[in-house]
């Protein structure tokens, strides 16, 4: 499977295929190249309905020329070559991470200082460290916090030195998943209301009765298996622990 950036020719191909209606993992096998490479360089450069292989191509190349330019450690974590990583490899990943967080609806900003808090092995980072790395504005950085708060993704803490810090740690998903449930639980509730307002037994009441059992058992499910998940994983290192002493 070919690796490396993509070719103008191949950025071609790609314009070709979404013009013609083709899925990503289609073009990405046409290419042979991962559905993820194909996917995150449609989304980055205008999504399915704006890309243009050739605009693709000078970002693309501008992105890189940015880098080299550079020089200067992106804030106080370790540095992306640390531990022996690959620095260009981990900046791809990144990009990867924020794609597929766009894709599934998340905006762009948000998607962009998740990615960033969650591969920082410190797993926290300051206002203004999130400014340097993603060289956006403190007023970007602080509305994407506000987003990812209000969806049980982020916490602020202070640190040694009282500086906000915003962390991601192993819970982040599960009181993610709670968040979603809570909200689902809301528009339930809010669908029976309607219910009660509209009429009982009307075509747009009982549409509503029908919404709202859908989602409580969806609500229900979510907030079930979050608590199984968060008990299992968080119990399996000391089980292993024990069958092994």
């Amino acid at each position: 499977m070919p690796g490396g950036r993509l070719t103008q020719q191949e950025r071609q191909q790609i314009a070709l295929g979404l013009a013609d209606g083709l899925a990503y993992a289609e073009i990405a096998r046409s290419l042979d190249r991962p559905t993820s490479t194909i996917t995150r360089e449609v989304m980055r450069n205008g999504g399915p309905t704006a890309y243009r292989a050739d605009l693709a191509h000078r970002a693309t190349e501008h992105r890189a020329h940015r880098r080299r330019q550079q020089a200067a450690p992106r804030g106080s974590d370790a540095p992306p070559q640390a531990h022996g990583r690959d620095a260009e490899a981990v900046r791809e990943f990144e990009e990867t991470f924020t794609t597929v967080m766009m894709a599934s609806g998340a905006p762009k900003m948000m998607s962009r200082v998740m990615a960033c808090l969650t591969l920082t092995d410190a797993g926290s980072l300051t206002a203004s460290e999130l400014v340097q790395r993603l060289q956006v504005s403190p007023a970007s950085v602080s509305k994407a916090i506000a987003f990812l708060e209000s969806q049980g993704l982020v916490r602020r803490e202070r640190d040694e030195r009282r500086r906000e810090r915003y962390v991601v740690d192993d819970d982040v998903w599960y009181q993610s998943m709670m968040a979603s449930a809570r909200s689902t639980a809301q528009l339930v509730e809010t669908a029976r209301e309607g219910v009660g307002i509209l009429g009982p037994g009307t075509p747009a009441a009982a549409r509503l009765e029908n919404i709202a059992r859908f989602l409580d058992f969806v609500s229900e499910s979510i907030a079930r298996a979050a608590e199984q998940a968060r008990e299992i994983l968080h119990t399996k290192p000391e089980t292993a622990s024990d069958d092994t002493a």
